[in-house]
């Protein structure tokens, strides 16, 4: 009986404990050169520490991205030159947003949450995009921002980088 009860709550922990382990994608694949919504999924705090703060920077090869207001969040945002810049229609851009802020906000270990954003992809099929979040905590840090060698698993690493495939 202590051994089924045992192995049921090791069970439980192993399908549990990667689920609310990191910071995900919503969706881990998406078309190339299209429009993604990016639902970045917030499983937990710092070990008992509400998180405060949520940054994702914005891989290269997207040229624009927009962040969702989320009640009770201020938004950030950080430029990066365009080199060279690109043009659009009659207008040239020369910058491109590089890193979104969510912070000021309060979301306690027991619960989750999603901070939104929308981009266009860039037309690479096959490739894969990293966005590295970096969620501040009252008393801790976590830095999910490790990205797999060639051939490594994302699995293996302790705190890996959000990703999305470009599939057809």
């Amino acid at each position: 009986m202590i051994f089924r009860a045992l192995l049921s709550a090791v069970t439980l922990a192993a399908f549990v404990a990667p689920a609310a382990a990191h910071i995900t994608l919503e969706d881990s694949e998406a078309a190339p050169g299209e429009r993604y919504k990016a639902v970045l999924r917030v499983g937990h705090g710092c070990s008992g520490s509400p998180t405060t703060t949520i940054r994702v920077q914005i891989p290269d090869g997207i040229t624009a991205a927009q962040p969702m207001p989320k009640h009770g969040w201020e938004i950030e945002i950080v430029h990066a030159p365009l080199d060279p810049p690109l043009v659009d229609g009659d207008r040239e851009i020369t910058e491109r947003i590089s890193e979104i802020h969510w912070l000021g906000g309060k979301l306690p270990e027991e619960y989750y949450d999603e901070f939104v954003f929308r981009t266009r992809l860039p037309d690479t099929p096959g490739a894969t995009l990293y966005f590295p979040v970096v969620q501040e905590c009252e008393e801790k840090v976590h830095r999910w921002i490790e990205i797999p060698a060639e051939g490594q698993n994302a699995d293996e690493l302790s705190e890996p980088a959000p990703a999305v495939m470009l599939t057809n």
